[in-house]
């Protein structure tokens, strides 16, 4: 075991020591997730609203106290943090309190605050959610004015307000949604859709890539040296695919965490998210055992590995969300393992799915894994034999 460890951590450093696999495996990914959730990542079925200034005065209190009655998500913070949110796509609206208007606010003028948006679509409603909201603070006020005026008192005319509140029932509207696609995705974070299919796209591409490393390791003599030590060729077949099984998994780490940290991508039940990775990590990396055994030039894996990584990270759901495909496309996407990670992803992340819910798209990468590691197993035992 120890000597098969030895190669796996010599195939994982000679792939991290790659200076092209520096942009390409860790930058390029967390790039790509982000240009797609600000541009077409989901809001969440709650506005969220970000607030800064006017702390502990009245005018912050009545927004805030409106805001969350009209079941909104209000967190408070300084200019620069609301700034960074709405950057982040954390929050769809973004209030901004001066002092000014608290003063107006206290003194019964009229208040002017400042109002910044996310650049997702679904902002522009959430910016008439807030306006609504401001729009019954002011009518409020403008009421309770008005009775003032009358030559009522300030309790009594806030009194008779609510009392009206109370005697008056509000117009009520109920939404059917029927759209089970839109039930889907509801409540999903602006990047969680995007990570989902990023994460399984580029540790699938990466280790298809990666068999490059496995023909120069071939043609540079380093299995023919490592072969040479006491070491059987069972061992080292199986220290080449662990080094492929531990290069996916490193981009699937990487890629976990950091979404996790910088978009703040909800993953669900951790221990099950690392299971399904596992398992399609250890898919793709018999995959790229296959490729670099069957293959004798690097450029040329390197090609079709880019190629059969792309065409089977589409079918499988990685670049349009499979909910919509239609037939026969999406039978077709359950013949890639792509498609078996997704489901089982989506179920962890959308659903709180257990271990029992996701044990058959687990079964099916595993027997994927199996049929296709003893196959890149027979393949390279071949090659050891060929003359590059």
């Amino acid at each position: 075991m120890k000597a098969i460890l030895a190669i796996a951590g010599v195939e994982v450093r000679r792939f991290l020591r790659d200076r092209s696999n520096i942009f390409f495996v860790f930058i390029f990914p967390l790039l790509l997730i982000l240009l797609l959730g600000t541009q077409f990542g989901s809001s969440r079925a709650e506005t969220r609203v970000a607030l800064a200034g006017g702390s502990g005065t009245a005018l912050e209190s009545a927004v805030t106290e409106q805001l969350v009655a009209d079941g909104m998500q209000v967190e408070s913070g300084t200019s620069q943090v609301v700034r960074e949110q709405l950057g982040r796509g954390r929050a769809d609206v973004g209030l901004l309190i001066s002092t000014e208007a608290a003063a107006a606010f206290n003194d019964g003028r009229r208040a002017e605050l400042e109002i910044l948006t996310a650049s997702q679509a679904s902002a522009q409603a959430a910016l008439q959610e807030v306006r609504g909201s401001l729009q019954a603070i002011s009518m409020r006020n403008s009421q309770l004015a008005a009775l003032e005026r009358a030559g009522l008192p300030a309790e009594a005319a806030a009194a008779a307000l609510a009392q009206a509140r109370e005697a008056v029932q509000a117009p009520r509207v109920d939404i059917l949604d029927t759209d089970n696609t839109a039930q889907e995705f509801r409540g999903l974070g602006v990047f969680d859709l995007g990570a989902v299919q990023q994460l399984l796209l580029f540790i699938f591409l990466s280790s298809l890539t990666g068999a490059a490393t496995l023909i120069q390791a071939r043609r540079y003599g380093v299995i023919s040296r490592t072969m040479a030590a006491p070491v059987s060729s069972g061992q080292t077949i199986a220290g080449q695919a662990v080094g492929r099984f531990g290069i996916a998994s490193v981009q699937g780490a990487y890629i976990l965490v950091g979404t996790a940290l910088l978009f703040g991508v909800d993953w669900g039940n951790l221990w099950l998210t690392a299971l399904v990775l596992v398992a399609f990590s250890a898919v793709a990396a018999a995959g790229a055992m296959i490729i670099g055994s069957l293959l004798d030039h690097d450029g040329a894996a390197t090609g079709i590995g880019i190629g059969a990584g792309l065409v089977l990270a589409g079918l499988g759901g990685c670049m349009v969300p499979p909910e919509f495909f239609a037939e026969p496309l999406q039978s077709i996407s359950w013949l890639t393992p792509h498609r078996w990670a997704y489901d089982a992803l989506a179920a962890i992340q959308r659903r709180d799915a257990s271990f029992t819910d996701i044990l058959p798209a687990l079964g099916v990468l595993a027997a994927m894994a199996a049929t296709l590691l003893l196959s890149g197993a027979w393949l390279l035992r071949r090659s050891l034999q060929r003359a590059l």
